[in-house]
């Protein structure tokens, strides 16, 4: 009987300690998403890379789907999916941009200064009427170098109404934007295709034709971008800092 109700206490613990562990949520597009086959995919989300980089303690569920804009995010019934579950305690990564750009789609594009600034407003707030964490990301840069080597923003007014969106309502803000500004830079206008996905004919059998994309990420570009993300995190002293393995601080990722 004693050891029966000994291994209840102990079961009973560590269900406690699961419901305790909190979760992070995040939702954005193809840039943040988890890739099929990972195993031979040379696509990569950095939000896929956070569980690496990141300890137990936390749970991590990446909602970020490929193709998403803020409108077709909240249309597809996707946030209200993830609000039903957040929990006292959670943090939501919020990242869009890239398709909130597309001015010929009606069912993604929205004008930054009102419906994308609403939407934003909407994840945030939410998140906050639940007890939970939001923190704000603009977009990562795609590699767009001109003929004379300068890196030419593609994103215009997005980053910054998302800057604003934070600093109105008072929650985190990491300036992806600025971090991967500076990545693509140093790596310069050729190394910095290792970054992304530059593969001859014949190169990846998961490619077999080949690709030039500059906009989404290598295995390598997204650990290097999520672990970018984690360092300003710990920079800035915020919360989940302790969920961020000690070795991903100590890295220099400019360097090549």
């Amino acid at each position: 009987m004693m050891n029966f109700i000994f291994c209840f206490l102990i079961l009973f613990s560590v269900a406690i300690s699961a419901q305790e562990k909190p979760t992070l949520y995040l939702i954005g597009d193809s840039t943040m998403s988890d890739k099929k086959d990972p195993e031979e995919n040379p696509e990569h989300g950095w939000g896929q890379m956070l569980p690496e980089l990141m300890t137990s303690e936390i749970n991590i569920e990446n909602h970020a789907v490929n193709g998403r804009s803020t409108r077709s995010f909240i249309a597809e019934g996707r946030w209200e999916d993830i609000k039903n579950k957040l929990e006292p305690g959670d943090y939501v990564f919020i990242q869009f941009g890239h398709n909130d750009q597309k001015v010929k789609d009606p069912t993604r594009y929205t004008n930054p200064f009102t419906q994308y600034r609403a939407n934003l407003e909407k994840f945030v707030e939410e998140t906050k009427e639940k007890e939970a964490n939001p923190l704000l990301l603009s977009s990562i840069v795609r590699r767009n170098f001109n003929e004379e080597g300068v890196l030419v923003d593609t994103h215009g007014e997005y980053p910054l109404v998302t800057r604003m969106v934070a600093k109105d309502l008072q929650v985190p803000f990491i300036d992806m934007q600025l971090l991967t500004e500076q990545l693509e830079i140093k790596y310069g206008p050729e190394d910095s295709k290792n970054l992304h996905l530059h593969l001859e004919p014949g190169e990846d059998s998961y490619e077999p034709n080949g690709m030039e994309d500059d906009t989404h990420l290598s295995e390598i570009g997204a650990t290097i971008v999520a672990s970018l993300a984690l360092q300003e995190i710990a920079k800035r002293d915020l919360e989940l800092k302790e969920f961020i393995k000690p070795e991903i601080l100590e890295k220099d990722l400019m360097k090549k």
